[in-house]
């Protein structure tokens, strides 16, 4: 029976069959998920047509079925180009290394048949499809499923509902299973290895690992989830689960189709890797939040929860946590598995609170690439670029094989330092996009603007872009009007998606990892926002106001004499009027286009301090602290300085905290850092001066450069072994610890007493001097001296 339906794009692979090539791709839909299988593909990569009869020649010699077509495309050099075609994806991965070993140029070699299919239907996450449907029946849950055969597809944006699975397991150090924990919105339930005891009727006990395993695949078969999510998922849960199947020679078939998991080793990478199964998307929560760009100190579970949904394990303060979880699989199993499934129930909480799966389901539909890819940048304007490019007569250009040359970076002015009142801030709205916008960037646009050069807008570095033949201009405006729509709706995860999409351009455009990289393309949108930003100044300063700083997109314009918040918000909104009325009326002077670039008033600091370069009378770069004013609050902010800075202590962002709202107060500060001083060296504060530091390489591999808390660690781990306790730092961790008088000791074995002056030199000391010389204060002075004598 012929079917149509709408679907999401779960997961794709190419599967060969009697010598044919399908591709199979599980949809989402309504009626729940569905196997749509194409008619056979042909994989293809393209040569230089007068390569035909030498590449003809080699394939046929050894034994590589192929068909060549001339096609009326050519390269970006102008050469006309023809496509080879494959029955089946290996022999085209074997004429690839055929061709490179006789030196053979191809073009368009990487793009996989399956990313391939769809961007050349310019489908993206969403689909439509059609084809002949069979009803089949799940013996593992007696389910019902669909299968679509003969499948052809086009763009939807049909908008998916995920059954959403979190997993956790708990083992030895030995990697040696203790129990597995598994949580939906509707179920919870863990396996847990030993002897049936009552209370709990969500745990399922089984003898022994092998039975786990067993009984594992047989719940993920029964919840039949969409995605399966945890923390370290990949890298930990599911590499130790396929670890422990293999041992046992269990297959975990936990695919749909009671399909097996699939692993695949990270390049370059050790004990990191890709896992995969049909019909279901493995998503790591950590890789998902880094993704959609949340920053944290620790990417902990403990410490992602806590700071997200102000709770997190019940055992976290346990000194050594691993040790605690195998003396409650031997003690006390029911508590093992309270804390197993609050893990997965954390994991569950995360993504709820973050809408961390929308904003990966909106990047997909975005630019095709699949909700586990995590970065991606390049396949995701590959994936955009590739199919409007092949309709214009060309292929795409290779890698650079040396990696491509630096570009220029954004635009950062030499600062005035001092301390300032009243500094408004400008910002250019999406500064790079709008200005590939309005200058007609585009890797298409070069190559047609260097033929008709006369005609062209220039560029840098010798670019010329053509005015009419170009596909990034409108590809941004498209998602620039996108973008506001979801503004406007207050939809936070789409507009958050096109903006990290819009902003990777540049990056993209710049790398030598992207076939389009060309650094005339990324030279254009840097050094042209060196000139715009250089020019907005100038401008400024015409209208009698002084600019301190610039960065990249913003500029930071001293007003220089009393004014209210009100007062100060009319005169940003007033420049930043001027200023793009001048930008549009200069590009079209100068280049007869319209004007995108857009700068707005964003901020007013009634109190602000740009400081030096510590050692030097010279403005710093990256640095500075506000007192950002509007009608609602005041809000102190830090831009690289101490309190944003994750391996300095809670002493030192407090002190600054404290010292800058009294400084900007105008209020005497002496008497507070004598007091901080004099805590300090009383002990007092000790609770304070503990560093929390990330320790990134295996321990054994510091040999002549020993960092402080990497001392700290060996010292605890030294300390470990003889206790008979399990080493905790030798492959990476974090780490706590103090200073003291014999140097870093661990937090857990403090034996030494600690060295104030260390914290007094290092920690207070550099804080106060990032300020105290605008106010003609000297830090040294106050710290000879004794409260007591004042």
């Amino acid at each position: 029976m012929q079917m149509t339906s709408e679907g999401f794009i779960l997961t794709t692979r190419s599967i060969e069959r009697a010598n044919k090539t399908f591709i199979e791709t599980w949809f989402l839909t309504d009626d729940g998920a569905i196997k749509a299988l194409t008619q056979p593909q042909q994989a293809v990569f393209f040569i230089l047509q007068h390569n035909a009869p030498h590449v003809g020649q080699l394939l046929n010699d050894n034994g590589l079925k192929h068909r060549f077509q001339v096609l009326p495309m050519k390269t970006f050099a102008h050469e006309p180009v023809g496509a080879l075609y494959f029955d089946k994806n290996s022999a085209l991965y074997k004429a690839k290394t055929l061709l490179n070993q006789h030196q053979v140029t191809r073009f368009e070699d990487d793009v996989r048949l399956t990313e391939r299919y769809f961007m050349e239907r310019f489908v993206y996450g969403s689909a439509i499809f059609t084809g002949m449907k069979i009803e089949r029946v799940n013996h593992a849950n007696q389910a019902k499923t669909i299968e679509v055969t003969n499948m052809h597809c086009k763009p939807s944006r049909y908008v998916p509902k995920f059954k959403v699975l979190s997993i956790d397991i708990e083992c030895s150090e030995q990697g040696e299973l203790f129990s597995v924990g598994l949580a939906s919105d509707e179920q919870k339930c863990v396996i847990m290895i030993g002897e049936a005891q009552a209370g709990e009727h969500w745990i399922t006990w089984v003898a022994d690992e092998k039975a786990l395993l067993q009984e594992l695949v047989a719940q993920i078969q029964r919840l039949d989830p969409d995605v399966i999510i945890g923390w370290n998922v990949v890298n930990f849960d599911f590499r130790l689960l396929i670890q422990r199947a293999s041992l046992h020679r269990v297959t975990l078939a936990i695919g749909r189709d009671n399909q097996a998991v699939l692993w695949r080793d990270a390049r370059n990478e050790v004990n990191q890797g890709f896992v995969s199964m049909p019909g279901r998307v493995v998503v790591d929560g950590i890789d998902a939040l880094k993704t959609a760009t949340y920053q944290f100190d620790s990417f902990s579970l403990e410490n992602v929860a806590q700071t997200l949904l102000n709770k997190g394990k019940d055992t976290e303060n346990v000194d050594d946590r691993l040790a605690q979880i195998e003396h409650d699989f031997v003690h006390n199993k029911i508590k093992l598995a309270q804390y197993n499934l609050q893990d997965c129930q954390l994991v569950l909480d995360i993504f709820a609170h973050t809408k961390v799966l929308d904003f990966l389901t909106l990047r997909s539909q975005l630019t095709g690439l699949e909700l586990d890819r995590m970065g991606g940048s390049v396949a995701a304007f590959v994936n955009l670029y590739l199919p409007k490019l092949h309709r214009a007569g060309y292929v795409s250009p290779n890698r650079p094989e040396d990696g491509g040359l630096a570009s220029p970076g954004g635009y950062v002015m030499s600062s005035k330092p001092g301390l300032y009142k009243h500094v408004l801030v400008l910002d250019f709205k999406s500064l790079y996009p709008s200005i590939i916008r309005t200058f007609k960037i585009d890797p298409l646009g070069l190559v047609e603007g260097l033929v008709s050069a006369d005609t062209a807008i220039e560029g840098f570095k010798g670019a010329k872009f053509s005015r009419d033949k170009h596909f990034l201009p409108d590809i941004i405006t498209s998602l620039w009007r996108q973008r506001d729509e979801a503004k406007k709706n207050k939809d936070a995860a789409r507009s958050q998606a096109i903006k990290i999409l819009m902003n990777s351009f540049y990056g993209v455009l710049g790398s030598g990892g992207c076939p389009f990289y060309d650094t005339r393309l990324a030279s254009s949108i840097t050094m042209r926002g060196h000139d715009i930003m250089q020019t907005t100044a100038k401008w400024i300063e015409q209208d009698g106001f002084e600019v301190i700083y610039g960065d990249t997109d913003s500029t930071f314009v001293w007003l220089n004499g009393e004014h209210t918040n009100e007062q100060a918000v009319k005169i940003g909104e007033s420049l930043a009027r001027k200023i793009n009325a001048k930008w549009q009326d200069s590009i079209w002077q100068s280049h007869q286009l319209e004007c995108d670039l857009e700068i707005e008033f964003e901020t007013h600091f009634s109190h602000f301090l740009m400081p030096t370069i510590r050692g030097s009378h010279l403005g710093s770069k990256k640095r500075y602290a506000g007192l950002k004013t509007s009608k609602d609050v005041d809000e102190l902010i830090f831009k690289g300085l101490e309190t944003v800075r994750s391996d300095w202590t809670q002493l030192a962002k407090e002190f600054q905290t404290t010292l800058y709202k009294m400084v900007f107060a105008q209020q005497d500060v002496k008497a507070y850092i004598r007091q901080i001083i004099d805590d300090t060296r009383a002990g007092k504060l000790d609770e304070k001066l503990i560093y929390h530091k990330r320790i990134r390489r295996s321990l054994h591999l510091y040999v002549k450069n020993v960092p402080p808390h990497v001392k700290a660690a060996r010292l605890a781990d030294q300390q470990n072994a003889a206790l008979g306790k399990t080493l905790k730092y030798q492959h990476k961790g974090t780490i706590a610890y103090l200073i003291t008088i014999n140097g870093p000791e661990p937090l857990d074995y403090v034996q030494s007493q600690i060295d104030y002056e260390h914290y007094i030199d290092k920690q207070i000391k550099p804080v106060a001097e990032g300020i105290l010389p605008f106010i003609d204060v000297s830090f040294d002075s106050i710290s000879s001296q004794q409260i007591g004598l004042f």
